[in-house]
């Protein structure tokens, strides 16, 4: 069995390789079972919590273990962790453990930059990201491999978070600084990308203007929040699977509501892929993404991780 640490990961899902990767998988296809989602503990207002995510299709067979602990931050670690296992799906063979926080990290932003691909207007250069953690820092890149972006914002909770991410960004080429004013930068921002652990809305409809794209990506379970629930009220919204639906505070709250219903999704990420949905249909549209992340996206991954060792 061949170990992957994270350098070598993240060295081998370069997004304009790993875009594509996933659009292969999501028209492919996988057999992807729900996700087992174990509370550890509870406590001081956070849940501590384990995900197990497997997958597989004909010659490979996949499982990620992610653990979730908000209250990490206070100790200056992540908030999440998780391992990657492959196997040869013919016998059971393990192939392979590879660092599952950059496979994570780097699907999770791929699989984003993929639905704006569908979903973001062909103009839109202006991104704000909100959050300051892991995936958020691969946010930006994965977005200019789809989209011509020019400028980045980055807020959180933390302003010297965003500041550090904005000026690694600076480093990499980008031109980035920070939102002071969360509500301001929403209003100006041509794309929304929200990767936090947050469990209160902070995405307003209010600020939203016409033809904004909106990816949320943090709020992974029903406790979790990161838009109110007007956002949903008169927008077009997809979902990277129906497991969305299901595990998303940010779906669940306006259901409850009334103000949205499960037959409003216009379509999964895999119908995007498959084109059995246009995408975008005005430049005036507003476009919602709610991902909770799909094991497919985990195995699309690993399996190019493998196949370059």
């Amino acid at each position: 069995m061949q170990i992957f640490d994270s350098a070598t990961t993240a060295s081998r899902l370069p997004f304009d390789r790993l875009i594509p990767a996933l659009e292969r998988m999501f028209v492919q296809g996988c057999t992807v079972p729900r996700r087992h989602n174990h509370i550890l503990r509870e406590g001081d207002g956070t849940k501590d919590s384990l995900l197990i995510m497997p997958a597989w299709q004909d010659g490979y067979l996949g499982i990620k273990h992610v653990t979730i602990f908000p209250g990490n931050g206070a100790q200056g670690l992540p908030g999440l962790h998780s391992t990657y296992t492959l196997y040869d799906a013919a016998n059971g063979v393990p192939l392979a453990l590879i660092d599952g926080d950059q496979i994570t990290v780097r699907r999770t932003a791929a699989a984003s930059a993929l639905a704006a691909s569908f979903l973001a207007r062909q103009d839109a250069h202006r991104l704000l990201v909100v959050g300051a953690g892991n995936v958020a820092t691969a946010l930006a890149p994965a977005y200019a491999a789809v989209r011509d972006i020019r400028q980045v914002y980055v807020w959180d909770r933390h302003p010297e978070k965003a500041r550090a991410l904005a000026d690694r960004l600076t480093a990499d080429g980008f031109d980035a600084d920070v939102a002071m004013d969360l509500d301001a930068a929403v209003r100006e921002a041509d794309i929304v990308t929200c990767a936090t652990l947050a469990q209160q809305p902070l995405v307003r409809r209010a600020c939203l203007r016409a033809g904004t794209h909106v990816d949320l990506i943090g709020s992974f379970q029903p406790f979790m929040r990161e838009s109110d629930d007007a956002t949903f009220a008169d927008t077009s919204v997809f979902v990277d699977t129906e497991e969305a639906l299901d595990k998303a505070g940010d779906l669940l709250s306006p259901i409850a509501a009334g103000v949205f219903s499960r037959d409003r999704v216009l379509a999964t990420l895999e119908a995007l892929c498959r084109r059995q949905h246009p995408g975008r249909r005005t430049p005036e549209e507003i476009t919602v993404y709610k991902a909770v992340g799909a094991a497919s996206e985990d195995l699309a991954a690993a399996m190019l991780v493998y196949a370059g060792s």
